[in-house]
């Protein structure tokens, strides 16, 4: 039976998510009861392994929405898909609208269509992060005292909270303001079933952000406990206790309680230091880098391997997409450019400003010969980014393997310079914006600072559109900080991508797909508005 790929029926397939190694089954069908459940788990630990296994897979997916869609669409690839949509959303990422790109839907924000295929992979690679979750969640005794149990245990929570905040993000305006205002389906181990017959209604704003902080306090617990028996991860795929510390400084942030978010910033990058995580120097980023778990900075990554199927494929993958030194789609869509308006802004004394090719398309001195000869081959126009190196440093290569970031140490200086200026502390703020940029600022050099001075909350969002850029985060501040999005003069080639989109504007909120609504009973034709397409203006 050809089933669609909507959230009907991941409720349902989500319970056999890891098929005769389901921890509420036992081999002659019998049904694990709650007491059993830390037992059997204790007893057969592979499969605990397997359903947190589960969880992680779904980042890195091909073709994984292909029944829903019915077809194989080349940006049908797990949460990259995410990323990629959300980055083509806003004026800092650009790229020409000329059909190799993949994104054009994003660019013009027909992808708000509840019918768009974009809308639809999104949610259900969202959803499909919650219900792997849930049946890890579901399937471990929350008072379980072994170390083991607790580590699985806090990698469902922390997955969860992770896809709901972004959810939030995306479904909604931002907390403060709109608490009240209907968010997502807030599908958990205890509705599930229910869900799965019934139908679940969207949940309020603030409801959604209750459970996400609910699952993330609960996390930090178990990872601690984890920790203190001597179980940590076995690779940054995992969430360790530096990363829930980071998903829950990045739940307070936009949920703008700065006090809070400055403290698990600050916790965030203590834990990450044990585990020898540090901000990249100057020299490490002064190359195309950004490509591998193994990198200093990474916290957490999306880890592919040679012969995951998103590598097979070829050129369905986010280094496809987006790298421009490799070989994939974006030697043919012309790669991915930043803002000119943006890029002009960036001090002359900044690293990070060779991250992306001059006026003159070049990058003296951070390019090495094969990789400037490469960029000149291809024809890529100014600004374009070389930030991301291609697998194992091989120009043009063909094995799009490379990791995808997910969170770095550097993000959680930022979050710690923005909030605890917010809060009120200043002064230990810009310890940490300071400190970020003495790894990326010639020696001496003093910019940004005076900018810090004036506007701490405008200068970090600057810092964070550079430092995080192409890595699928910025939208989340356009949402939280009020920003709207306007591409005058930002370098857009096609007139009809030119917008200048008000930040109360509901086109910037994503609608939950028509097939959902028809599968959910509890939703109605209210819960997905409907969308005015944004008229393009004059450049500038």
């Amino acid at each position: 039976m050809k089933t669609k790929y909507i959230f009907a029926s991941l409720l349902v397939s989500s319970l056999a998510v890891t098929g005769c190694q389901d921890m509420d089954t036992l081999p002659d069908g019998g049904i694990v009861t709650d007491s059993q459940k830390e037992t059997v788990s204790t007893l057969n630990p592979e499969r605990g392994v397997a359903k947190v296994n589960a969880i992680f897979s779904t980042f890195n997916q091909a073709f994984p929405n292909s029944s829903a869609l019915g077809a194989e669409r080349h940006n049908d690839i797990g949460y990259p898909t995410v990323m990629l949509c959300l980055d083509s959303n806003t004026e800092d990422v650009i790229s020409d609208n000329n059909g190799y790109n993949w994104t054009g839907y994003d660019l013009t924000f027909e992808d708000r269509e509840n019918t768009s295929l974009e809308g639809q992979m999104v949610w259900n690679d969202l959803y499909s992060i919650v219900f792997a979750a849930n049946n890890v969640v579901g399937s471990i005794d929350e008072k379980t005292e072994d170390a083991n149990e607790q580590f699985y245990l806090g990698q469902g929570l922390a997955a969860r909270a992770f896809s709901y905040w972004v959810m939030a993000q995306l479904y909604q305006f931002n907390y403060k303001g709109n608490e009240d205002k209907p968010c997502v389906p807030l599908i958990t181990e205890k509705n599930s079933a229910d869900a799965s017959v019934n139908g679940c209604k969207r949940s309020s704003v603030k409801d959604v952000y209750t459970q996400i902080e609910s699952d993330l306090n609960n996390a930090i617990d178990l990872l601690t406990n984890a920790e203190k028996g001597k179980v940590k991860r076995a690779d940054k795929r995992y969430i360790s206790l530096s990363v829930a510390y980071g998903l829950r400084a990045r739940m307070y942030l936009s949920m703008h309680e700065y006090a809070k978010a400055a403290d698990d910033a600050a916790n965030a990058i203590k834990a990450a230091t044990s585990e020898g995580i540090a901000i990249a120097s100057r020299t490490a980023v002064g190359k195309p880098t950004f490509w591998s778990v193994d990198e200093v900075n990474w916290m957490w990554g999306i880890i592919v391997s040679e012969t995951d199927d998103v590598v097979d494929t070829g050129i369905c993958n986010w280094p496809s997409h987006m790298g421009s030194l490799s070989y994939g789609y974006a030697n043919y869509s012309g790669g991915r450019q930043i803002s000119l308006k943006l890029y002009k802004e960036i001090d002359d004394a900044d690293i990070r400003k060779q991250w992306w090719l001059d006026a003159a398309a070049e990058s003296d001195g951070f390019l090495s010969d094969e990789q400037a000869a490469f960029v000149a081959k291809q024809g890529y126009k100014p600004y374009t980014q070389v930030k991301f190196g291609p697998y194992n440093d091989v120009v043009g290569t063909t094995i799009n393997a490379n990791d995808i970031v997910l969170m770095r140490i550097e993000e959680m200086y930022l979050i710690a310079a923005e909030a605890y200026a917010e809060a009120g502390n200043r002064a230990e703020g810009e310890k940490y914006f300071k400190e970020l940029l003495n790894n990326r600022l010639s020696s001496g050099s003093q910019a940004y600072l005076t900018d810090y001075a004036s506007n701490p909350q405008e200068a970090v969002y600057f810092q964070r559109r550079i430092e995080l850029w192409g890595e699928g985060v910025i939208w989340f501040d356009v949402m939280r900080l009020n920003k709207g999005v306007d591409r005058r003069g930002a370098g857009f080639p096609n007139a009809e991508c030119v917008f200048n989109i008000a930040k109360t504007d509901d086109i910037l909120l994503w609608r939950i797909p028509e097939a959902e609504l028809q599968a959910n009973k509890a939703l109605t034709a209210e819960d997905s508005p409907a969308w005015t397409l944004p008229k393009p203006v004059a450049d500038e």
